[in-house]
């Protein structure tokens, strides 16, 4: 029998230590592994919430700016004749 597999004096040789320690090694690199894909299913199945209401709070203000730019361009005398030409011109009427 090989002296490095066997066990002399109540200690394992060099190959049957290395082959626990692996063993060892494998079972937590497989509990990780376990918790990793466990994070990463509930990252994906559930957003953070937080993130998007701050980004929907900008573009509703960035929206809300853009049409009072809009509602102030739109009142102005030279663009209400512009336009009333333009609708005019359409229609055929003037």
């Amino acid at each position: 029998m090989n002296s490095s597999l066997a066990i002399v004096d109540g200690r394992s040789g060099p190959l049957v230590r290395g082959r626990a320690k692996l063993t060892e090694l494998r079972e937590r690199a497989h509990e990780r592994l376990c918790l990793m894909d466990a994070r990463i299913r509930t990252l994906t199945a559930e957003p953070e919430e937080g993130a998007a209401t701050a980004e929907y709070a900008v573009v509703l203000i960035a929206a809300t700016g853009f049409a009072a730019l809009l509602v102030t361009i739109l009142k102005s005398d030279a663009i209400k004749t512009l336009l009333l030409n333009i609708v005019k011109k359409a229609l055929n009427i003037g």
